[in-house]
């Protein structure tokens, strides 16, 4: 494990709070004064994450390399205590990220309390580097993409046999393709980080989505 990856498990050990926090804490605490990171991206979860590094990688980006550590949350209501942390009042990192349109509340609700600036509004909290998908970054995939790039990606993926015993739900029958897409990415673990690296590597760069574009540019000032 190298020190990115240990600052990442730590700060998300310490996050999480817990008999190992205060020694997570010092350990980040430690690796963030050697590492210096430029500015820590958080998303929501692991998918996002992968999301994320793919893309970068497809544009010759390591973004570890490069100081820009991607921290997945494990759940939108710990974003305040990462932004407590991580911001001016603990280790005093640049931070940004990616939320759902969903989760913005509480993004906003923690940037407030985290001393990042009060009533931002989705315009202040982007020119903070946190940017919005609608509705998330799985819906703003398949959008990019396209239904019948999304169907055929499944296809590839050895998964067009469950996909069509899923649509083929009655529970599915009313909903549009994109619904079922989106809904069958989520239906297992590990299926959400499967599509989000297959549908990333199938983006024409003119179609990336706007937020994950604009969190990339944010990671290269």
């Amino acid at each position: 494990m190298d020190d990115v990856e240990r600052f990442r498990s730590a700060t998300v050990a310490w996050a999480a709070g817990g008999d190992g926090s205060a020694g997570a804490a010092e350990s980040a605490r430690e690796i963030a004064a050697r590492i210096r990171p430029a500015r820590v991206l958080l998303v929501e979860g692991p998918s996002d994450r992968v999301a994320v590094e793919t893309l970068a990688a497809r544009l010759g980006r390591d973004l570890d390399a490069e100081g820009f550590p991607v921290v997945p949350l494990g759940g939108v209501t710990g974003i305040g205590r990462f932004l407590e942390i991580l911001g001016p009042r603990g280790l005093g990192l640049d931070v940004a990220g990616l939320c759902d349109a969903a989760e913005e509340r509480w993004f906003l609700r923690g940037l407030a309390r985290a001393g990042l600036g009060d009533g931002l509004g989705r315009a202040g909290m982007e020119l903070r580097g946190f940017h919005v998908c609608v509705a998330d970054l799985e819906d703003e995939l398949i959008r990019a993409v396209g239904t019948e790039t999304v169907l055929r990606v499944i296809a590839d993926e050895g998964e067009w046999r469950a996909y069509r015993t899923f649509r083929n739900q009655p529970a599915q029958r009313e909903r549009t393709e994109e619904q079922r897409l989106h809904r069958f990415m989520g239906t297992h673990s590990g299926r959400k980080s499967q599509y989000a690296r297959a549908l990333v590597r199938q983006l024409d760069p003119a179609s990336v989505p706007v937020p994950l574009a604009r969190l990339l540019a944010d990671a290269a000032a």
